[in-house]
């Protein structure tokens, strides 16, 4: 089966002020439809880079990525955005929801780029059923002021499941939120797998990341297996 992404000794270097710095130094990472893998590391070991690569936000100074067998690396803009726009949902630490927009209203957003035309009984039905995929969609006509952050946080990922990507990015999406709603925000996160969807999760939570399917840290640039470590 072709791997869904495929890193081989991807590496990053930062330019910006000062010395450059090296952040990814060889990274090879594999993953699958279905797969759920949590990336542990300090703060400043190029985690959220990582995820830039992966979500071609960035591109990588060296190196190779194959997504879906294809070689995304040198991607040109254009082309990368619409890749995202096909194949990955982003969850982050922030919600980055319009507290003037309803939750159905925040989610349909998503619709606008990179869908096609969908007539607006098809755009509500897709919205509709992301809430009712996070167990939200009683709250649909909510906007983010009357929603807790675990409410937020789950009209942030239906937002992201709403193109239904097959890659979902998320970025210490429990960092904001107490432990118990956190859990539940894991558990929103892990049920799209079931669907085939790829997980990517990083965090400093190990609770968290060791309910993923596998667990790596990101230590010199590059990825390790956590049970080595």
């Amino acid at each position: 089966m072709t791997p869904l992404i495929q890193l081989s000794s991807v590496g990053k270097t930062l330019t910006g002020q000062g010395r450059p710095r090296t952040i990814l130094a060889g990274v090879d990472l594999t993953v699958h439809s279905g797969d759920s893998v949590a990336i542990l590391g300090r703060s400043g070991s190029g985690k959220s880079t990582l995820l830039s690569l992966i979500g071609l936000l960035d591109r990588p100074d060296s190196g190779q990525y194959l997504l879906n067998g294809r070689d995304v690396t040198r991607l040109p803009e254009r082309k990368a955005a619409a890749l995202r726009s096909a194949e990955f949902g982003f969850v982050f630490q922030r919600f980055f929801l319009l507290n003037h927009l309803t939750a159905a209203q925040n989610v349909a957003m998503a619709l606008v780029n990179g869908q096609g035309w969908l007539s607006r009984r098809k755009r509500r039905a897709r919205v509709l059923a992301a809430l009712e995929r996070v167990g939200i969609a009683h709250l649909a006509r909510h906007k983010p002021p009357r929603l807790s952050g675990g409410e937020q946080q789950r009209v942030a990922i239906a937002r992201a499941l709403v193109r239904e990507p097959r890659v979902l990015l998320a970025d210490e999406p429990t960092g904001a939120l107490d432990t118990e709603t956190g859990s539940m925000v894991i558990d929103t996160l892990l049920s799209a797998t079931a669907q085939g969807c790829a997980l990517i999760l990083v965090t400093h939570d190990g609770d968290h990341a060791k309910r993923m399917g596998r667990v790596l840290r990101l230590e010199g640039g590059v990825l390790h297996s956590a049970a080595d470590r």
